[in-house]
């Protein structure tokens, strides 16, 4: 078995819950689409994320089905890893920065991958949901704050590969910052902590806490 790392990303403020990410960090060993494919699928992370080149912070992110060309808890998780001033993504350069507890990216809402960001009327409303079937990206919100910016999410990423819950997403925060305009702080899934914040020019902040889980 290849070797990787396991991390929890967008954890809450006592450590516990985050979304679980496998990290390969000699991305050498499996050099093949193909095969990184067939990693990722094995794993079952929502995500999987393969270092091309540590220095550089160059990776490659699969979920257990497909590429993706930029996705947030991956980008969050390994750049806590590798502690690098930036990643490499086929979608562009994301920024990082590690800030106490916090690891920061800062990347472009059109790199995210297309969602369906759903208003609820309340916090309790996206509690009580039951899994929808597979077939549409669904990212459930609502305030429970609105003054102070506190969100209630959870994400359903509808692929049909095991995956049924997202505990925690990046890439969908990120979305509902650029829509909104303003800061948040997100509770998603069952307790994990995502906070967002916009930048001039179109570029969004995301960060959260991580933690190595092996």
């Amino acid at each position: 078995m290849t070797d990787y790392d396991v991390l929890r990303v967008f954890c809450g403020p006592n450590g516990g819950y985050g979304n679980e990410l496998g990290v390969v960090r000699e991305g050498s060993v499996l050099p093949g689409r193909g095969d990184r494919q067939a990693l990722a699928a094995k794993l079952g992370f929502s995500e999987t994320v393969f270092v091309d080149d540590p220095e550089r912070g160059l990776i490659d992110i699969y979920t257990p089905t497909l590429r993706l060309p930029f996705a947030g808890h991956p980008c969050v998780g390994t750049a806590w890893l590798l502690d690098v001033p930036e990643l490499v993504t086929p979608a562009g350069v994301v920024g990082t920065r590690l800030d106490g507890e916090f690891s920061w990216i800062e990347a472009r809402a059109e790199w995210a991958p297309p969602r369906t960001l759903r208003q609820y009327a309340t916090a309790a409303e996206v509690d009580a949901l039951d899994v929808p079937p597979p077939g549409e990206w669904l990212y459930a919100w609502a305030w429970e704050d609105e003054a102070a910016g506190r969100v209630r999410a959870r994400a359903f990423p509808g692929r049909g590969d095991g995956v049924e819950e997202d505990e925690a997403t990046g890439a969908a925060a990120l979305l509902l910052t650029e829509r909104l305009g303003r800061a948040l702080n997100i509770v998603q899934g069952r307790g994990s902590q995502i906070l967002t914040a916009p930048q001039p020019h179109g570029w969004v902040e995301v960060g959260g806490r991580v933690v190595l889980e092996r």
